[in-house]
């Protein structure tokens, strides 16, 4: 007797493992592994989640109507091309569900999140990666390597773990560049951290036609990972489908409610803004002033490169940090094993992530 298969492929899929939380016998961690917001939600955020407890048993909203409308009113959007989803992660798979599958390809760069290569193996597609040019992506490359099976291309903008980016000029540019048929979705789930003059999220391309999608989140700026809260604004088309495929109540009440008090509460959003723009720059400086590599980065977390030199490594360093009850992430599952990304965190962490780096470069 054999047991129930699943379908040729996913089993070839190396299961998504999170930022660890904590080190086993260590009572005390400073976490800097999974870029969450440095201060933590939105006060009202939390007091809508206290609010909201005594109607816990009632089924959600299904279509996040509130949000949603809140969204649109900020952005100038239409809000019936709004779909929110139980995180950004959720409606980059269902797109792939929706518009890829056996033998369609999925592109995306070469150190781009790793939930592309998992969406694409997950509905059957071929995930594909092209070339980046000093860690950023490469919008020549990404064309070069579309063929007649691109279905669609994945382009995070900012990118996670690099934290690079390319400007509105070249989004656009790689739009007009792919054929017509191929969806674009643009990964921006680090917009709000952004402060360059050339950047945008994408969401002029959303209005210029019917075949790019932006996706949101509420996990980074808005502190709200562990409610699993996302957004995409698509074209009408896309939007319609979004909606058939999704559950009817994939975003919960919980995150419904907190994701509105704090997408509304503006000052604690600059607030948070005012943080990450301090304490970037002070943790690249600081770090690139002990002798390692950081790459430039325009999110809330940097990517160091360390020597290949043994007791010098990034294995080696990581295992320092973790003595000293810092969890960073090791960028091996992005090919990038000589590198650690470690998350902007709150003023403390960050000197307490610098001494240790100090203490283990002149070790």
């Amino acid at each position: 007797m054999t047991a129930p298969a699943p379908r040729p492929g996913i089993m070839d899929i190396r299961p998504y493992v999170g930022g660890e939380s904590a080190i086993e016998g260590v009572s005390r961690t400073i976490k800097l592994s999974s870029n969450e917001g440095a201060l933590g939600p939105s006060p009202k955020a939390m007091e809508a989640l206290k609010a909201l407890a005594p109607e816990i048993h009632r089924y959600p909203d299904g279509g996040a109507e509130s949000l949603r409308k809140a969204i649109a009113a900020r952005y100038g959007l239409d809000v019936s091309r709004i779909v929110c989803g139980a995180g950004s992660d959720e409606l980059l798979g269902i797109l792939c569900r929706a518009y890829a599958g056996p033998g369609d390809e999925v592109l995306y760069s070469a150190h781009g999140f790793l939930m592309y290569y998992i969406a694409a193996k997950a509905c059957g597609a071929i995930p594909v990666t092209a070339p980046e040019i000093d860690l950023t992506a490469s919008v020549d490359n990404l064309l070069k390597a579309v063929t007649p099976r691109t279905k669609i291309v994945f382009l995070a903008n900012p990118n996670n773990p690099t934290g690079t980016y390319i400007p509105a000029s070249e989004v656009a540019r790689l739009r007009s560049g792919l054929p017509a048929h191929v969806l674009l979705v643009i990964d921006a789930a680090y917009a709000e951290f952004v402060s360059r003059n050339d950047y945008t999220s994408g969401i002029e391309l959303v209005e210029a036609g019917d075949n790019t999608v932006v996706c949101r989140t509420f996990s980074k700026m808005f502190a709200l990972g562990g409610l699993r809260l996302g957004w995409a604004y698509a074209p009408e088309n896309v939007a319609g489908v979004l909606n058939r495929v999704r559950n009817p109540f994939n975003v919960g009440s919980a995150a419904l409610a907190a994701g509105l008090a704090a997408f509304e509460d503006t000052e604690y959003a600059e607030l948070c803004k005012r943080h990450n723009d301090y304490w970037l720059p002070w943790l690249s400086e600081r770090i690139a002033g002990l002798g390692l590599t950081v790459v430039p980065s325009v999110g809330n977390f940097i990517l160091v490169r360390f020597p290949a030199e043994p007791g010098k490594d990034s294995a080696s360093a990581d295992k320092f940090l973790r003595s000293k009850g810092i969890i960073v992430r090791a960028m091996g599952a992005y090919g990038l094993g000589d590198s650690l990304r470690i998350t902007v965190g709150t003023g403390e962490e960050n000197q307490a992530v610098v001494d240790a780096l100090a203490e283990f470069v002149k070790a």
